[in-house]
């Protein structure tokens, strides 16, 4: 079986989208960035297909996809370690698969962490807005969720997917922060203090540095919600105007427990910022992080 290049959508999951790199540089317009959660798993997914680092690639949650080829095409899977079958049968996780047209490509259920990435070589096609094919959950921006029956077009191939030495290990280095975030393991978040830290307490920022949290079921896209944690005290009272808001940035409302700002997060916040978590795989292994997984913030950086 042949057809026009294309994947069609059999079975959605819990919440399939499609990412990028995201639509950073529009904050000024009231755009959030978006894109890809698991940056690293991402990329990862990208390379082994033979993908430019900012293809589109889809990512799920929890529990999968289920896709057909319409014509021959390959396909990677990373992130969350997850049983991967090609019509029926299993083939390999973190590695370039090949599926003839007409194949059924099943990702399974998360084994541990909660997000996986499909790359396809060329890339989902979906139309661009503002220069990305990002799913912006909060904004409403990119293409829609995915639903039983879509059907998802794909770009030109490009170089010849990853083999040999550059494709070697990349089943084990896919898992990344993939590997954790099961319920009772420890997400350690790196945190460098500011610009709102005089907002709060001495005693409750030493605190803060002594205790754990939990990730909370309420996290989403937008942010990583903690709880069973001490509440941050503040050290001011009064409101704070709107302020832009940065990816990784830690803000704490009115409760005191702390919110990790995801991709899809909020351009502008009234409540205090009390640090910023830096890019790269402190940021990848909180996408990761399932309901009920320890939280614990580390100090990095001299301010």
């Amino acid at each position: 079986m042949s057809g026009p290049r294309g994947l069609l959508v059999l079975r959605a999951g819990a919440l399939t989208t499609v990412q990028d790199r995201g639509r950073p540089g529009y904050a000024h317009l009231g755009v959030p960035r978006s894109g890809a959660l698991d940056a690293g798993a991402h990329a990862l997914a990208n390379r082994l297909v033979g993908n430019p680092v900012d293809a589109a690639t889809l990512e799920t949650t929890l529990d999968g996809v289920a896709l057909r080829a319409l014509a021959p095409v390959t396909v990677a899977v990373t992130g969350a370690p997850c049983a991967v079958r090609a019509s029926g049968r299993p083939v390999a996780w973190g590695e370039p698969v090949w599926l003839p047209g007409g194949a059924e490509l099943e990702v399974g259920r998360a084994e541990s962490g909660l997000r996986s990435y499909v790359a396809v070589r060329g890339g989902f096609g979906v139309p661009a807005v503002l220069g990305s094919r990002a799913t912006d959950l909060l904004s409403g921006l990119g293409p829609p969720v995915l639903a039983a029956g879509m059907l998802l077009p794909l770009g030109p191939p490009g170089r010849d997917p990853a083999r040999g030495a550059d494709g070697a290990g990349a089943g084990a280095g896919a898992a990344g922060s993939g590997s954790g975030g099961a319920a009772g393991s420890e997400l350690v978040l790196l945190l460098r203090l500011g610009p709102r830290a005089d907002w709060f307490t001495a005693e409750s920022i030493a605190r803060l540095w002594r205790s754990g949290y939990r990730v909370s079921a309420l996290s989403n896209r937008i942010g990583l919600r903690t709880e069973a944690g001490p509440p941050l005290r503040r050290a001011r009272g009064g409101e704070l105007p709107s302020e832009g808001m940065v990816l990784g940035a830690v803000q704490v409302p009115p409760d005191g427990l702390p919110v990790v700002f995801l991709a899809d997060h909020p351009v502008t916040g009234g409540y205090p910022v009390i640090g910023v978590i830096p890019e790269g795989p402190p940021l990848d292994a909180a996408a990761q992080a399932r309901p009920g997984t320890g939280v614990r913030f580390v100090r990095t950086g001299r301010n």
